[in-house]
Protein backbone atom coordinates (compact mmCIF):
# COMPACT_ATOMS: atom_id res chain seq x y z
CA UNK A 1 0.00 0.00 0.00
CA UNK A 2 1.56 3.30 -0.94
CA UNK A 3 1.66 6.31 0.46
CA UNK A 4 -1.33 8.91 0.83
CA UNK A 5 -3.81 5.73 -0.37
CA UNK A 6 -5.63 3.03 1.50
CA UNK A 7 -8.40 0.43 1.17
CA UNK A 8 -11.82 1.26 2.05
CA UNK A 9 -14.91 -0.57 3.03
CA UNK A 10 -18.55 0.88 1.83
CA UNK A 11 -21.22 -1.50 2.64
CA UNK A 12 -20.32 -4.21 1.23
CA UNK A 13 -17.99 -3.17 -1.33
CA UNK A 14 -14.68 -3.34 -1.41
CA UNK A 15 -13.05 -0.23 -3.27
CA UNK A 16 -9.99 2.33 -3.03
CA UNK A 17 -10.51 5.78 -1.84
CA UNK A 18 -7.41 8.19 -1.77
CA UNK A 19 -8.37 9.66 1.39
CA UNK A 20 -9.89 6.96 3.45
CA UNK A 21 -7.23 6.06 5.82
CA UNK A 22 -9.25 3.54 8.00
CA UNK A 23 -7.64 0.29 6.77
CA UNK A 24 -4.22 2.10 7.61
CA UNK A 25 -5.10 3.14 11.30
CA UNK A 26 -6.24 0.19 12.17
CA UNK A 27 -2.90 -1.44 10.76
CA UNK A 28 -1.39 0.81 12.79
CA UNK A 29 -2.69 0.69 16.24
CA UNK A 30 -2.42 -3.41 15.80
CA UNK A 31 -6.21 -3.46 15.84
CA UNK A 32 -6.41 -7.04 13.45
CA UNK A 33 -9.65 -7.78 15.61
CA UNK A 34 -11.37 -4.99 13.48
CA UNK A 35 -9.44 -5.20 10.30
CA UNK A 36 -10.58 -8.92 9.80
CA UNK A 37 -13.74 -7.51 10.72
CA UNK A 38 -13.88 -5.13 7.67
CA UNK A 39 -12.29 -7.25 5.51
CA UNK A 40 -15.31 -9.88 6.11
CA UNK A 41 -17.88 -7.36 5.38
CA UNK A 42 -16.58 -7.12 2.33
CA UNK A 43 -17.76 -10.39 1.11
CA UNK A 44 -15.58 -10.63 -2.14
CA UNK A 45 -14.35 -13.52 -3.64
CA UNK A 46 -11.08 -11.83 -4.38
CA UNK A 47 -8.40 -13.79 -2.84
CA UNK A 48 -5.76 -11.45 -2.27
CA UNK A 49 -8.97 -10.19 0.41
CA UNK A 50 -9.51 -13.93 1.72
CA UNK A 51 -5.69 -13.98 2.33
CA UNK A 52 -5.33 -10.97 4.34
CA UNK A 53 -8.61 -11.66 5.93
CA UNK A 54 -7.28 -15.12 7.04
CA UNK A 55 -3.91 -12.99 8.01
CA UNK A 56 -5.53 -10.51 10.28
CA UNK A 57 -7.80 -13.47 12.24
CA UNK A 58 -4.24 -15.01 12.76
CA UNK A 59 -2.34 -11.64 14.09
CA UNK A 60 -5.90 -11.49 16.52
CA UNK A 61 -5.49 -15.05 17.98
CA UNK A 62 -1.44 -14.40 18.36
CA UNK A 63 -1.89 -11.20 19.91
CA UNK A 64 -4.45 -12.67 22.34
CA UNK A 65 -1.41 -15.52 22.93
CA UNK A 66 -3.45 -18.43 21.72
CA UNK A 67 -0.66 -20.83 22.22
CA UNK A 68 -2.50 -24.10 21.83
CA UNK A 69 -3.30 -23.32 18.62
CA UNK A 70 0.07 -21.72 17.77
CA UNK A 71 1.47 -24.60 15.63
CA UNK A 72 -1.93 -24.63 13.69
CA UNK A 73 -1.98 -21.12 12.76
CA UNK A 74 1.72 -21.47 11.65
CA UNK A 75 1.19 -24.07 9.26
CA UNK A 76 -1.44 -22.22 7.42
CA UNK A 77 0.77 -19.71 6.11
CA UNK A 78 4.74 -19.67 4.21
CA UNK A 79 6.42 -16.80 5.91
CA UNK A 80 9.77 -16.82 8.22
CA UNK A 81 7.32 -15.60 10.97
CA UNK A 82 5.26 -18.68 10.89
CA UNK A 83 8.49 -20.62 12.14
CA UNK A 84 9.12 -18.66 14.80
CA UNK A 85 5.40 -18.52 15.64
CA UNK A 86 5.50 -22.51 15.38
CA UNK A 87 8.50 -22.51 17.64
CA UNK A 88 6.29 -20.81 20.56
CA UNK A 89 3.90 -23.29 20.66
CA UNK A 90 3.69 -25.98 23.16
CA UNK A 91 3.40 -29.42 21.18
CA UNK A 92 0.33 -31.45 20.71
CA UNK A 93 1.75 -34.53 21.00
CA UNK A 94 3.80 -35.95 23.67
CA UNK A 95 6.46 -37.37 21.31
CA UNK A 96 6.38 -34.76 18.25
CA UNK A 97 9.75 -34.04 16.91
CA UNK A 98 9.41 -30.19 16.56
CA UNK A 99 9.14 -29.52 20.52
CA UNK A 100 8.42 -25.52 20.18
CA UNK A 101 8.51 -24.13 23.52
CA UNK A 102 9.40 -27.46 25.54
CA UNK A 103 12.70 -27.07 23.43
CA UNK A 104 13.38 -23.36 24.18
CA UNK A 105 11.41 -20.90 26.33
CA UNK A 106 13.02 -18.00 24.33
CA UNK A 107 10.81 -17.77 21.32
CA UNK A 108 7.95 -17.81 23.76
CA UNK A 109 9.69 -14.84 25.81
CA UNK A 110 10.14 -13.13 22.79
CA UNK A 111 5.94 -12.90 21.74
CA UNK A 112 4.91 -12.05 25.16
CA UNK A 113 7.34 -9.05 25.49
CA UNK A 114 6.14 -8.25 21.88
CA UNK A 115 2.60 -8.52 23.14
CA UNK A 116 2.83 -6.73 26.28
CA UNK A 117 4.07 -4.07 24.31
CA UNK A 118 1.47 -4.24 21.63
CA UNK A 119 -1.19 -4.47 24.67
CA UNK A 120 -0.07 -0.58 25.93
CA UNK A 121 -0.47 0.81 22.20
CA UNK A 122 -3.73 -0.30 21.90
CA UNK A 123 -4.62 1.43 25.41
CA UNK A 124 -5.07 -2.22 27.10
CA UNK A 125 -4.34 -2.18 30.72
CA UNK A 126 -5.80 -5.48 31.94
CA UNK A 127 -4.44 -7.16 29.18
CA UNK A 128 -1.08 -5.62 30.01
CA UNK A 129 -1.81 -6.83 33.46
CA UNK A 130 -2.25 -10.27 32.48
CA UNK A 131 0.29 -10.67 29.69
CA UNK A 132 2.95 -9.40 33.10
CA UNK A 133 1.44 -12.27 35.14
CA UNK A 134 1.95 -14.54 32.04
CA UNK A 135 5.79 -13.99 31.82
CA UNK A 136 6.32 -15.33 35.77
CA UNK A 137 4.81 -18.83 34.38
CA UNK A 138 7.97 -20.01 33.55
CA UNK A 139 10.15 -17.78 34.33
CA UNK A 140 12.00 -20.65 36.88
CA UNK A 141 12.29 -22.87 33.91
CA UNK A 142 13.44 -20.32 31.78
CA UNK A 143 16.58 -19.72 34.04
CA UNK A 144 17.15 -23.06 34.61
CA UNK A 145 16.95 -23.58 30.16
CA UNK A 146 21.12 -22.76 30.36
CA UNK A 147 21.38 -25.28 32.42
CA UNK A 148 19.35 -27.93 31.05
CA UNK A 149 19.58 -27.77 27.32
CA UNK A 150 16.22 -27.24 27.01
CA UNK A 151 12.77 -25.09 28.34
CA UNK A 152 11.86 -28.23 30.67
CA UNK A 153 11.34 -30.04 28.62
CA UNK A 154 9.28 -33.91 30.24
CA UNK A 155 10.84 -36.10 27.20
CA UNK A 156 14.10 -35.26 28.36
CA UNK A 157 14.06 -34.02 32.00
CA UNK A 158 15.53 -37.75 33.39
CA UNK A 159 18.78 -36.98 31.26
CA UNK A 160 19.38 -34.55 34.23
CA UNK A 161 17.13 -35.03 37.24
CA UNK A 162 17.49 -38.39 39.58
CA UNK A 163 17.69 -39.35 43.03
CA UNK A 164 14.91 -37.97 45.23
CA UNK A 165 13.41 -35.82 42.14
CA UNK A 166 9.57 -36.90 42.03
CA UNK A 167 10.03 -39.48 44.93
CA UNK A 168 8.51 -38.77 48.53
CA UNK A 169 11.47 -39.45 50.63
CA UNK A 170 11.63 -37.14 53.54
CA UNK A 171 14.95 -35.83 53.25
CA UNK A 172 13.31 -33.62 49.87
CA UNK A 173 12.21 -30.32 50.57
CA UNK A 174 9.26 -30.55 48.24
CA UNK A 175 5.56 -29.96 48.85
CA UNK A 176 3.31 -32.85 48.17
CA UNK A 177 2.20 -30.94 45.18
CA UNK A 178 6.36 -30.22 44.09
CA UNK A 179 6.72 -33.76 44.41
CA UNK A 180 3.52 -34.95 42.47
CA UNK A 181 5.03 -32.25 39.63
CA UNK A 182 8.25 -33.91 39.15
CA UNK A 183 7.22 -37.23 39.30
CA UNK A 184 4.95 -36.28 36.41
CA UNK A 185 7.16 -34.61 34.77
CA UNK A 186 9.35 -37.76 34.27
CA UNK A 187 6.47 -39.46 32.81
CA UNK A 188 4.14 -37.07 31.34
CA UNK A 189 5.82 -38.24 27.66
CA UNK A 190 5.52 -41.54 27.74
CA UNK A 191 2.08 -42.07 27.57
CA UNK A 192 -0.99 -40.95 25.76
CA UNK A 193 -1.81 -37.61 24.37
CA UNK A 194 -4.66 -37.36 27.31
CA UNK A 195 -2.01 -37.78 29.82
CA UNK A 196 0.47 -35.15 28.49
CA UNK A 197 -2.38 -32.82 27.90
CA UNK A 198 -3.38 -32.85 31.24
CA UNK A 199 0.07 -32.71 32.93
CA UNK A 200 0.32 -29.46 30.47
CA UNK A 201 -2.11 -27.48 32.06
CA UNK A 202 -2.06 -28.63 35.66
CA UNK A 203 1.31 -29.53 36.06
CA UNK A 204 3.84 -28.05 33.60
CA UNK A 205 3.19 -23.94 35.20
CA UNK A 206 4.48 -25.80 38.49
CA UNK A 207 8.08 -27.81 37.28
CA UNK A 208 9.24 -24.37 37.79
CA UNK A 209 8.56 -24.35 41.33
CA UNK A 210 10.16 -27.49 41.96
CA UNK A 211 13.28 -26.53 39.88
CA UNK A 212 13.81 -23.57 41.98
CA UNK A 213 13.96 -25.43 45.10
CA UNK A 214 17.10 -27.25 43.80
CA UNK A 215 18.40 -24.77 42.63
CA UNK A 216 18.04 -22.39 46.13
CA UNK A 217 20.34 -25.30 47.90
CA UNK A 218 22.61 -24.73 51.14
CA UNK A 219 25.89 -25.82 49.36
CA UNK A 220 25.82 -22.96 46.76
CA UNK A 221 24.37 -20.24 48.63
CA UNK A 222 25.07 -19.60 52.47
CA UNK A 223 21.95 -18.25 54.89
CA UNK A 224 21.85 -14.60 54.73
CA UNK A 225 23.71 -14.01 51.54
CA UNK A 226 21.18 -13.39 49.09
CA UNK A 227 16.76 -12.38 49.13
CA UNK A 228 15.07 -15.20 51.23
CA UNK A 229 12.22 -16.04 48.47
CA UNK A 230 11.08 -19.41 49.41
CA UNK A 231 12.03 -23.04 50.10
CA UNK A 232 15.61 -23.83 49.40
CA UNK A 233 17.01 -27.59 49.75
CA UNK A 234 19.24 -28.02 52.52
CA UNK A 235 20.86 -31.31 51.90
CA UNK A 236 20.76 -31.81 47.91
CA UNK A 237 20.68 -34.00 45.61
CA UNK A 238 24.13 -34.80 43.03
CA UNK A 239 22.67 -33.82 40.23
CA UNK A 240 21.74 -30.21 41.53
CA UNK A 241 25.20 -29.47 42.43
CA UNK A 242 26.85 -30.27 39.31
CA UNK A 243 29.52 -27.80 37.74
CA UNK A 244 31.72 -25.35 39.04
CA UNK A 245 30.34 -23.35 42.01
CA UNK A 246 30.07 -19.74 39.97
CA UNK A 247 28.15 -21.71 37.58
CA UNK A 248 25.69 -23.20 40.08
CA UNK A 249 25.89 -19.61 42.25
CA UNK A 250 25.00 -17.80 38.94
CA UNK A 251 21.78 -20.10 38.37
CA UNK A 252 20.61 -19.52 42.09
CA UNK A 253 20.93 -15.98 41.27
CA UNK A 254 18.34 -16.03 38.14
CA UNK A 255 16.75 -18.19 40.18
CA UNK A 256 15.88 -15.99 43.00
CA UNK A 257 15.46 -13.07 40.53
CA UNK A 258 12.70 -14.76 38.77
CA UNK A 259 10.92 -15.42 42.07
CA UNK A 260 11.25 -12.10 43.41
CA UNK A 261 9.05 -11.60 39.96
CA UNK A 262 6.53 -13.95 40.78
CA UNK A 263 5.79 -12.46 44.11
CA UNK A 264 5.72 -8.89 42.80
CA UNK A 265 3.10 -6.05 42.70
CA UNK A 266 2.97 -6.41 39.04
CA UNK A 267 2.06 -10.41 39.41
CA UNK A 268 -0.52 -9.69 42.09
CA UNK A 269 -2.06 -6.77 40.90
CA UNK A 270 -3.69 -9.99 38.37
CA UNK A 271 -5.35 -11.63 41.17
CA UNK A 272 -6.64 -8.48 42.57
CA UNK A 273 -8.50 -7.70 38.48
CA UNK A 274 -11.34 -10.20 38.57
CA UNK A 275 -12.81 -8.48 35.94
CA UNK A 276 -16.69 -8.61 37.27
CA UNK A 277 -19.46 -6.53 39.03
CA UNK A 278 -17.79 -3.53 37.03
CA UNK A 279 -14.70 -3.53 39.51
CA UNK A 280 -11.51 -5.18 39.65
CA UNK A 281 -9.92 -3.28 36.18
CA UNK A 282 -6.52 -1.97 36.74
CA UNK A 283 -6.02 1.96 35.94
CA UNK A 284 -2.57 2.99 33.99
CA UNK A 285 -1.67 4.84 37.35
CA UNK A 286 -2.07 1.57 39.28
CA UNK A 287 -0.04 -0.23 36.82
CA UNK A 288 2.79 2.11 36.87
CA UNK A 289 2.42 2.52 40.50
CA UNK A 290 2.72 -1.34 40.82
CA UNK A 291 5.46 -1.56 37.78
CA UNK A 292 7.94 0.71 39.94
CA UNK A 293 7.53 -0.55 42.63
CA UNK A 294 7.99 -4.10 41.17
CA UNK A 295 11.53 -2.44 39.54
CA UNK A 296 12.13 -1.05 43.27
CA UNK A 297 11.69 -4.57 44.22
CA UNK A 298 14.03 -6.41 41.30
CA UNK A 299 17.12 -3.82 41.79
CA UNK A 300 17.20 -3.94 45.42
CA UNK A 301 20.80 -4.81 46.27
CA UNK A 302 21.63 -8.03 47.78
CA UNK A 303 23.89 -8.28 50.54
CA UNK A 304 26.71 -10.34 48.22
CA UNK A 305 26.26 -7.90 45.43
CA UNK A 306 24.91 -10.48 42.78
CA UNK A 307 21.78 -9.29 42.04
CA UNK A 308 22.04 -10.15 38.10
CA UNK A 309 20.35 -6.74 37.37
CA UNK A 310 22.95 -5.06 38.98
CA UNK A 311 25.95 -6.78 38.15
CA UNK A 312 28.21 -5.54 35.41
CA UNK A 313 27.38 -6.35 32.17
CA UNK A 314 23.56 -5.82 32.95
CA UNK A 315 21.14 -3.82 30.38
CA UNK A 316 21.22 0.05 31.59
CA UNK A 317 19.25 0.82 28.72
CA UNK A 318 15.95 -0.51 27.93
CA UNK A 319 13.77 -0.68 24.43
CA UNK A 320 12.09 2.63 22.87
CA UNK A 321 8.54 2.18 23.33
CA UNK A 322 8.72 -0.60 26.34
CA UNK A 323 5.56 -0.59 28.05
CA UNK A 324 7.16 -1.81 31.30
CA UNK A 325 10.46 -0.33 31.05
CA UNK A 326 12.72 -3.22 31.92
CA UNK A 327 10.69 -5.82 31.88
CA UNK A 328 12.96 -7.41 28.55
CA UNK A 329 16.45 -6.54 31.25
CA UNK A 330 14.41 -9.01 33.76
CA UNK A 331 13.90 -11.44 31.43
CA UNK A 332 17.50 -11.38 29.84
CA UNK A 333 18.82 -11.30 33.34
CA UNK A 334 16.82 -14.41 34.14
CA UNK A 335 17.56 -16.22 30.96
CA UNK A 336 21.07 -15.48 31.47
CA UNK A 337 21.32 -13.90 27.57
CA UNK A 338 19.95 -11.24 25.78
CA UNK A 339 15.81 -11.69 25.25
CA UNK A 340 14.34 -9.05 23.71
CA UNK A 341 10.54 -8.46 22.12
CA UNK A 342 9.94 -10.40 18.91
CA UNK A 343 8.50 -9.20 15.68
CA UNK A 344 5.89 -12.26 15.00
CA UNK A 345 2.86 -9.62 15.15
CA UNK A 346 4.29 -6.66 13.88
CA UNK A 347 5.38 -8.85 10.72
CA UNK A 348 2.27 -10.45 10.50
CA UNK A 349 0.81 -6.89 10.42
CA UNK A 350 3.22 -5.94 7.39
CA UNK A 351 2.22 -8.88 5.58
CA UNK A 352 -1.59 -7.88 5.59
CA UNK A 353 -0.80 -4.25 4.33
CA UNK A 354 1.03 -6.17 1.86
CA UNK A 355 -1.53 -8.13 0.83
CA UNK A 356 -3.94 -5.34 0.59
CA UNK A 357 -1.72 -3.54 -1.15
CA UNK A 358 -1.57 -5.58 -3.99
CA UNK A 359 -5.14 -4.98 -4.40
CA UNK A 360 -4.34 -1.12 -4.99
CA UNK A 361 -2.41 -2.04 -7.78
CA UNK A 362 -4.59 -4.27 -9.63
CA UNK A 363 -7.31 -1.62 -9.02
CA UNK A 364 -5.92 1.17 -10.25
CA UNK A 365 -4.32 -0.64 -13.17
Amino acid sequence: MTPGSSTGLAGDDYHVEGDDTEIIALLDGHWYDAVAALLKRANSARGDLEYARELATAAKRVLDLDAEDFGMIASGFDAPWAKRLAQSCFPHEPRDPERGALGSLVPLYELMLEVIDLRALRHEPLQIVVTAHLIGEYLCQLAWESVLGHGGDPLRMDETVGERWGTDDPECPHSSALQATARRALNACGGDRVGYTAYLDRFHSRLGDALAVCAMNHETVGAGERPDVGETCPTPCSWAVRGSVGERRDLDARVRLALLYVDSPIVSLRHHAPVGHFFGVPSVAEISDAWVRTWERLTAPWNDGSNPLLVEGAPKEFPVGEALPGMAALVSAVAGRRVGPGNVIRSIGEDIGRALGRTVVDEAS
